[in-house]
């Protein structure tokens, strides 16, 4: 499970110089040094966001000043840095946002991002078309300042969904920031510019600013074991710290007003149905959009999620038209404004503020769509959505008694968690059995021929799988309608893609596996030099095209090199030589 970073002894403001304009070493070409590839790997760049008087919010820096922003996602950075003038928040904020990349915008990842993805769980991989963005503004009152008050922002932008990461790192670098100002920010991003990229699987120190925060990304397959990775000695503080999903451990903060309807949240999700979210600050808001896209994970919510959504985004009359159905969306607002504009939406979710007391939070209600006008519209669940299971009665009780009880956050929140992860896992349990049906038997493998097809995924036969193979779990309810709901969600389509390729390349690599054991000498003896060659020829292609992109054993691609260079070498000298060549 995640833990939350432990800010120890922050250290000075120093910490690795202000080194100017310097390369990195990891470079897309041996001889040209790529500036800024290192950190590239981690961020897209560093904003700090201010309010001018005249402009209103504006970008007053952006770091590394080389970096290309469209006019249309400053504009969005710019609105979506600061919290709207309803939520009132003064003093240090921290919130995150997500946003539509410009079209056409290539990535400044310099290729890395296929080798990390492969490796990394579907939660966890970066992003092609959006920038997740982590906020820390300050608005505190200022004499100095004809408004009457500071008010800032220093935002993180990344292709990265890692919300433990960079608000930890905020939390080091803002307060800083604020005081020493741009100085401080190039001696920070020329700190991550030093740091390794990120391996899943790997434990990492990054230092900054004097303090070294140890990551571990998860891998795609979790290792046996799970043994904790131990602390390496150090003579600076360590921030150590877990990113396991979108958002920190305390995701039962998010879901205490609502834990009797956690089956209904969680189906909603699942399903990928249009939510809105409406909170009385941008960090609840942020928090529990992220909260309840996790709450399905290891299954990868494929809907849209807007953590922070304003009036001013680019997309809000592309989400607010009335002549089509709500988009698969789920958008974290707190203008009430929004009540207006999104009362036709099939699922609201208006929360109060999140408060960690002892006392039993009350337990919001759901209510019809209808009573959903007033802009003092009461917390509660707006919806007409009638749930494909049942409750876990038990479960509720559980966690109720474990607030009464004064039980750790931490505690609450993991029990949460091993709920849902368990909950998602069967029920894409028999899914992944029926894949496997799919499969085409090893046996069928043979290196002389193509490699055999997959067969169709057939709903129907699914259907009739789950009497003897249905979810492992006691809740009750219509699990038939939930699946045939769920084959007509955006979440299917995603998952069933990625595991058809998954796949497909697991058959590829059986087919190279037959092939590298094949007896391709006893085979050679009676064809004629046409057969041999064009069997070599193909052999290579394949070799090369697969070699890196397949778990094969290196020892039997070398057994296959051989036998390629021995078969080579049984042909007339010419054709050898021409071989030799290719």
């Amino acid at each position: 499970s995640a833990a939350h970073a432990q800010k120890e002894g922050r250290g000075g403001g120093g910490g690795g110089g202000g080194i100017k304009n310097r390369s990195c070493t990891a470079a897309t070409n041996a001889e040209v040094p790529v500036p800024w590839s290192r950190f590239s790997a981690w961020l897209e760049c560093v904003c700090v966001v201010t309010f001018d008087l005249e402009l209103g919010q504006a970008i007053e820096l952006v770091y590394p000043h080389d970096v290309k922003l469209t006019e249309k996602e400053k504009t969005s950075i710019c609105y979506l840095s600061f919290p709207d003038s309803y939520s009132g928040c003064l003093g240090d904020t921290q919130f995150s946002f997500r946003l539509r990349q410009s079209v056409g915008r290539s990535s400044s990842w310099f290729g890395h991002e296929d080798a990390y993805n492969r490796d990394a769980p579907v939660t966890l991989q970066k992003e092609h078309a959006h920038f997740h963005g982590y906020v820390y503004f300050r608005q505190v009152k200022d004499a100095s300042v004809k408004r009457g008050y500071f008010q800032k922002s220093l935002v993180v932008v990344s292709r990265l969904p890692f919300g433990n990461l960079f608000h930890s790192l905020l939390q080091v670098i803002a307060p800083e920031y604020f005081e020493k100002h741009e100085p401080c920010l190039e001696t920070v991003c020329n700190e991550i510019d030093q740091w390794p990229a990120p391996v899943p699987g790997q434990t990492l120190n990054l230092p900054v600013m004097g303090v070294v925060m140890q990551v571990q990304i998860p891998p795609k397959v979790e290792t046996s074991g799970g043994s904790p990775v131990k602390q390496p000695q150090t003579e600076v503080p360590t921030i150590f710290y877990y990113d396991t999903v979108l958002i920190d451990l305390h995701v039962i903060r998010c879901f205490q007003s609502v834990l009797i309807h956690m089956q209904m949240l969680w189906e909603l999700m699942l399903l990928g149905e249009p939510v809105v979210v409406m909170a009385p600050s941008p960090t609840v808001s942020s928090e529990t959009v992220l909260a309840l896209v996790s709450a399905i994970a290891p299954l990868r919510y494929c809907g849209d999620y807007r953590p922070y959504f304003t009036i001013h985004d680019s997309e809000f009359k592309e989400y607010t038209t009335r002549t089509q159905a709500p988009p698969n969306v789920i958008l974290g607002v707190t203008n009430p404004f929004f009540i207006k504009t999104f009362h036709c939406w099939p699922h609201i979710i208006r929360l109060g503020d999140l408060k960690m007391s002892g006392d039993l939070p009350k337990q919001v209600k759901v209510k019809k769509l209808a009573k959903l006008k007033t802009l003092d519209t009461k917390t509660g669940i707006y919806t007409a959505y009638k749930t494909f299971l049942h409750k876990d009665k038990s479960f509720i009780k559980r966690l109720l008694k474990g607030i009464q009880k004064k039980r750790p956050s931490e505690v609450q929140s993991a029990i949460l968690r091993r709920h849902l992860l368990e909950q998602t896992e069967s029920f894409i349990l028999p899914l992944e059995r029926y894949l496997e049906s799919l499969m085409p038997p090893q046996r069928s493998m043979s290196p002389w021929k193509t490699p055999p097809q997959i067969r169709s995924f057939s709903q129907d036969e699914f259907m009739k799988t789950l009497e003897q193979a249905g979810p492992q779990l006691t809740l009750k309810g219509d699990w038939t309608g939930l699946y045939r709901r769920f084959f007509r969600s955006p979440n299917f389509d995603s998952w069933y893609r990625l595991r058809h390729r998954e796949m497909t390349q697991k058959v590829e690599c059986l087919h190279l596996e037959a092939i590298c054991a094949a007896d391709l000498l006893t085979w050679n003896k009676d064809k004629s030099e046409v057969e041999i060659v064009d069997l070599i020829l193909k052999l290579r292609e394949k070799l090369v095209t697969r070699k890196h992109q397949l778990p094969v054993k290196e020892e039997l691609l070398e057994k296959l090199e051989q036998s390629i260079q021995t078969i080579i070498s049984s042909l007339p000298e010419d054709l050898q030589t021409l071989l030799h060549r290719q």
